[in-house]
């Protein structure tokens, strides 16, 4: 039957209602899970098997490696299964509403992961739900990810409270992410972006009114100076229209060696991945020494294991 009587479901749309107590928790949650798995073959279940019996459905609109894999062998190695699902082989790719799809799942499933095209259609799918609903990539924000980011760099660099991070290139959903968390864990976070192409207004308004530093600029010689490190992203994203066009205006903001190097001597560079070489970001960065991407690419999986564990209820820091 249906939880609709039960208590609210613990969605994970978005960072802005968490608190820094409640990042924090997923964040050590996640480093203890990968410590507790050193050794361990990949394919073998968490001795405590926490979601034993918990099943989860994966709905993708947008194509997926890290997303769709993380997600599963996150749910595997918790003791839980997962069931994939691509919108266009639901009847939600018929017309069938996105209320009435969420409302039938919750009958079958324990939680359902979506990585979709618009924010909204997540949004309204979660308050239909009566399961817990994780945003896994919307035009939005991409929360999951930077968790995993965040982890990286507390890995690699240090605590990230007090930190200076510095984004170069498009203010996408990924940049809106990191000014979301922004307040709650503490770091500066400086913004190099065309006018055209630079993160939401209002994002910026609200990380600011919470009490983060955030500065955005033109400038990318002058966001990275000192940075402890430098993130950057694909130009352009599934969906965009105007190839051309964001490859003209964003040419001048390649992470390439001569930027890298204004960074501090420990600075870190982070890439989410599918990464584009030549396009937002040298070879000779993303495969050099102070390139951590495929650590933050691993640790998408830890990062996705504390946030089904905290919205199944075992992770706490309310």
């Amino acid at each position: 039957m249906s939880g609709a009587l039960g208590p609210a479901p613990r969605h994970f749309l978005d960072l802005w209602p968490l608190t820094g107590v409640e990042l924090r928790a997923l964040l050590d949650a996640a480093k203890a899970r990968k410590a507790a798995r050193v050794g361990l073959p990949k394919a073998r279940p968490d001795i405590d098997r926490p979601l034993d019996g918990r099943l989860l459905a994966m709905i993708f609109e947008k194509p997926s490696t890290r997303t769709r894999a993380s997600f599963d062998v996150a749910m595997r190695q918790l003791g839980g299964v997962s069931a994939v699902y691509n919108a266009t082989d639901l009847q939600l790719g018929r017309g069938e509403t996105v209320e009435d799809t969420a409302r039938v799942l919750s009958r079958f499933v324990d939680a359902v992961m979506l990585r979709a095209n618009s924010h909204d259609m997540v949004l309204d799918f979660a308050a239909a739900a009566d399961v817990p609903v994780i945003n896994g990539l919307t035009d939005k924000s991409h929360p999951c990810q930077i968790l995993a980011d965040l982890m990286t760099f507390e890995e690699k660099v240090g605590p990230v409270a007090g930190a200076r991070l510095a984004w170069v290139g498009d203010g996408n959903n990924v940049c809106a992410s990191f000014i979301h968390a922004a307040p709650k864990l503490g770091y500066e976070l400086t913004i190099a972006a065309p006018m055209k192409y630079a993160p939401p207004e209002a994002d910026i308004a609200r990380a600011r009114a919470e009490g983060a530093v955030i500065v955005v600029t033109d400038d990318p010689a002058d966001a990275v100076k000192g940075a402890d490190a430098v993130i950057a992203d694909t130009w352009v994203s599934m969906g965009d229209l105007d190839k051309d066009e964001r490859l003209a205006t964003l040419e001048p903001y390649r992470v390439d060696a001569a930027l890298m190097a204004r960074a501090a001597r420990h600075a870190i560079f982070l890439h989410c991945l599918p990464a584009h070489r030549g396009e937002e970001v040298t070879a000779d960065v993303i495969d050099g020494p102070q390139s951590a991407v495929f650590d933050e690419a691993e640790n998408r999986l830890h990062a996705q294991k504390a946030v089904l564990l905290w919205c199944l209820g075992a992770v706490g820091g309310a």
